[in-house]
């Protein structure tokens, strides 16, 4: 049946190409999340980044076709958003796969009956693309669909071949492009974006790309291709561009009626803010639904960025105050129906957006005014280009990113230096570089080049505590060597081995290596064992020998410490535990960000818009001593991934998991994804209690805790302070509150007497000055030190003065504490009018005593480190006043 190109909705769109492939044999699967599975991706930028293992023969295929509507974000083109008829950060891609089954031919084929039998796109507006060395498929189009060869152009490996990453699946493409003037002629120009738009891309799969990039042929021939949503709707709605359609339009409106504006009305600069808000809010509500964070690194930085661009463009259009969470209202509304988890993670997504929205609202105020102030000197300089290190400073002292930087000086006609940003950057990185040996990058250097004649290390310890083992290398300062000698630091590869090596926020174990061969003083070989760490295959035993010689071959025993064993069992267990207590007390949605677990103490980050209330802390800590005292057995099982996530099995989020994991389930309590040793039962763990919690960054939170033997040692110190305060108080310990409450209120009232009697003091100082003061015409000036005067005084002092004297600038220091200096300037509104602001002025002079600060026009006040300049920086200020008012 035939669709006439008459309006279809995107909603529609998307459904009709689904069921046309399902009635052609394809099964419809859901979209991946857009945190792909894959490492070398940062995000899901394509339809086939889920099928990729199957693509490369790694996994086997649910059915040998597949169709999708994927959701993708691509920040490569980012600056082209809005500016661009179709450029996007996210979209969607509808897709067809065949997994060894239908090649080039059939995808043809299907591509162009739905193309212009079900969509109703007239042929005469359809123009297509080949590789050029692909002879195969110019002849299928030309031969059998019958498109005249001059409406099928050949192009290059940077348009017509398709790669999925660095690495990967890859291949030879086929393009459908549409055209919107075909009354201009048969002068094709594919790249002419005005008359021409892409909308169907045929990859035909047929080679892996390795790191050094060669191509090798797969060993099935797949298809993968993607018809982007948005595009084909502009085509059907006859809309100008994408941002018009039914899929983002209604966003683009809701921030124009908050900018309080007509979309159509508005000259080309608005639109173009419109559209990056309607855009960018699609992508960010998908991306937090999925779970991302905004962070300064990797797709939580893309996140970041994303949310200040939308806050950016909301200012350039007139949006004060905040307004991102009504405008994702609209974009959750336009989602819910395909993508049901927008509508499920709605109050996180506006917890997340109203949070990051705030927080950069004050950098804009803050760096704005500095930005404006750069650029009107670099323009009055008559340079082009604002420094490096002005832009790095904007960067590191006020959180102001670099591309916003980029931005506002395109909009004012000058660009910035890149390359001295760079150098400034990696200045400060030398400065704060930890003086850290890198032994480990060493270690993997040297195995690098062993790999091939040695085998990787088999881990015994989820059932032993020691075994015995061979040595297979000996690693001194990153170099192999045949032996060691006693008094040497070694690092040593098994292999087999009882020890954990750290992995999943779980520490290495610690223990020894004994060894039979004796020493010079007829005891046996003995290396302490400090810590393992996992290189490749290998894991890596970080120690000292002791005593005796080790040598490569030799026979040991690898014995684990087993009381440190068991006091990491119990805090790796319990941290479990306490996740499972977080999702059920405080938000089910929270998922984990990171752990550290150790035989002292457990350390559990985790994604949370808000703090963790005391009675909420209280109550997590009770369920999950509840559980250790109901004594629940650990049921360890290893399980295809799909298996373990159908159970419900929690996962660290954006982890990179095999296809077999290994599942630990404490029934109806824990069940996780996860690599480390555990408790065989909860009861095991004995006691568990937080210690602390706190935010760590923006929507990340922190708990630290304790369990087992640690519980009990927490509490003897506590115990010990408490047992302290009660003797030095003469209190029972539940006395102590009342006591120190009590101790604190006088304390107050003591300093506010004390800092009442410190006013009176400089306002009595300060009188002395006002027969000192200087005449400069209509003014009267005042530059004077007031002794050890604190800042708050010195304050008052200055106001007073400049009230008595009338027309007048005065200008006071003080030196509060050894090597601190406090400055205050007040001005009368003549002063003002003459030029001269107080918040400029007091900035400049606290330089010179190394410090800054600022203020009003009529009050500042600033602070510097160096007294010793604080008499040249009075005589500066008294000079520039007699030349600004004199």
């Amino acid at each position: 049946m035939s669709i006439s190109p008459k309006f279809l909705s995107g909603s529609q769109i998307r459904e009709t190409f689904l069921q046309f492939y399902a009635q052609r044999g394809h099964k419809i699967l859901p979209s991946a999340s857009l945190v792909p599975e894959d490492p070398t991706v940062l995000l899901t930028i394509a339809g086939m980044l889920q099928f990729k293992p199957i693509f490369l023969g790694q996994r086997a295929a649910e059915s040998p076709r597949a169709t999708t509507s994927q959701k993708c974000i691509r920040t490569n083109d980012i600056e082209n958003v809005g500016r661009t008829a179709r450029h996007h950060t996210f979209f969607e891609m509808l897709g067809n796969f065949s997994f060894g089954d239908y090649f080039k031919k059939q995808a043809i084929a299907w591509a162009w009956e739905l193309s212009t039998e079900v969509f109703g796109l007239p042929a005469s507006n359809l123009v297509v693309s080949v590789f050029r060395d692909d002879d195969e498929a110019f002849a299928i189009w030309r031969d059998e669909i019958g498109i005249p060869g001059d409406r099928i152009q050949r192009m290059g490996e940077d348009d017509n071949f398709w790669e999925s990453g660095p690495t990967g699946p890859c291949g030879p493409c086929s393009e459908i492009y549409y055209d919107f003037h075909p009354e201009r002629g048969d002068n094709i120009d594919l790249e002419d974006d005005s008359r021409f738009i892409e909308f169907y891309n045929l990859v035909f799969m047929q080679y892996n790309k390795d790191a050094e990039g060669n191509l090798t042929p797969l060993k099935n021939q797949n298809i993968d291709t993607g018809m982007g949503l948005e595009r084909m709707a502009q085509i059907l709605q006859k809309v100008p561009n994408n941002y018009e359609t039914d899929l983002i339009f209604p966003i683009v409106q809701s921030a124009a009626e908050i900018a309080g504006i007509d979309y159509h009305n508005s000259d080309e600069k608005v639109k173009v803010s419109l559209k990056v808000i309607g855009d960018h809010i699609r992508a960010v509500v998908h991306m937090i639904a999925d779970e991302i964070r905004a962070s300064n690194v990797g797709r939580g930085y893309i996140l970041r960025r994303l949310i200040r661009r939308v806050v950016r463009h909301g200012r350039l259009i007139g949006i004060q105050g905040e307004f991102t969470v009504r405008v994702a209202e609209s974009a959750i509304a336009l989602s819910e129906a395909a993508y049901p988890n927008v509508r499920q993670r709605e109050s996180q997504i506006k917890a997340e957006l109203a949070r990051e929205e705030a927080q950069f609202l004050k950098t804009l105020e803050r760096g704005e005014k500095l930005l404006e102030e750069i650029v009107d000197r670099t323009k009055q300089q008559a340079n082009q280009q604002i420094s490096g290190q002005d832009a790095f400073t904007l960067y590191d002292t006020y959180g102001f990113p670099l591309e916003l930087t980029q931005e506002i000086a395109e909009e004012q006609g000058i660009t910035v230096d890149l390359d001295g940003f760079e150098a400034a950057m990696k200045e400060q990185q030398t400065r704060a570089k930890d003086a850290r040996q890198t032994i480990d990058l060493t270690v993997q250097g040297s195995l690098d080049k062993l790999a091939e004649t040695i085998q990787g290390t088999e881990f015994v310890g989820y059932a032993e505590l020691s075994s015995l083992a061979e040595v297979e290398v000996i690693l001194v300062d990153g170099k192999s060597v045949e032996e060691a000698a006693a008094g040497t630091e070694v690092q040593v590869v098994l292999n087999q081995t009882p020890f954990y090596a750290e992995s999943g926020g779980q520490i290495g174990d610690k223990g020894y290596l004994n060894g039979s061969i004796q020493g010079e003083n007829g005891e046996g070989l003995l290396v302490r064992v400090d810590d393992v760490k996992k290189e490749s295959d290998f894991f890596v035993h970080f120690g000292f020998v002791e005593r005796g010689t080790l040598r490569v071959g030799d026979s040991i025993t690898a014995k684990i410490d087993n009381s440190g064993r068991r006091r990491i069992q119990a805090n790796h267990t319990a941290t479990h535990l306490l996740q499972s207590a977080l999702r059920k007390i405080v938000d089910d949605s929270i998922s984990q960000a990171g752990s550290l677990v150790t035989s002292e103490r457990l350390r559990f980050d985790f994604n949370s818009p808000r703090a963790v209330t005391a009675e909420e802390l209280q109550k997590i800590e009770d369920l999950v001593n509840s559980w250790i005292a109901e004594a629940h057995a650990a049921v360890v099982a290893e399980m295809p991934i799909a298996q373990a996530r159908e159970k419900g099995a929690t996962a660290m989020f954006g982890e990179k998991y095999g296809d077999v994991v290994r599942v630990i389930d404490f029934p109806g309590v824990s069940m996780e994804l996860c690599g480390g040793t555990h408790v065989s039962n909860t009861a095991e763990i004995g006691l568990f209690k937080i210690v602390s919690e706190a935010g760590v960054a923006a929507g990340t939170r922190r708990i630290e805790a304790v369990s087992g033997q640690a519980v009990l040692d927490y509490l003897n110190v506590r115990d010990k302070v408490v047992r302290d305060l009660g003797d030095r108080f003469k209190a029972k310990p539940e006395e102590l509150p009342n006591r120190i409450t009590n101790l604190q209120n006088e304390l107050k009232d003591t300093q506010k007497h004390l800092a009442a009697l410190k006013s009176e003091l400089a306002i009595a100082k300060s009188d002395q000055l006002l027969s000192a003061a200087e005449d400069l015409g209509e003014f009267k000036i005042i530059v004077a030190q007031l002794g050890d005067v604190d800042a708050e005084a010195l304050k008052t002092a200055a106001e007073r003065l400049q009230q008595k004297l009338g027309s007048a600038a005065v200008v006071l220091a003080s030196i509060p504490e050894p090597d601190k200096v406090s400055l205050v300037a007040a001005f009368s509104p003549q002063v003002n009018k003459k030029g001269l602001q107080a918040g400029k002025f007091i900035g400049g002079i606290a330089q010179i005593c190394g410090g800054k600060g600022g203020g009003r026009p009529n009050l500042a006040q600033a602070g510097g480190r160096d007294a010793s300049k604080l008499q040249e920086a009075l005589e500066s200020a008294r000079n520039l006043l007699v030349e600004g008012l004199g």
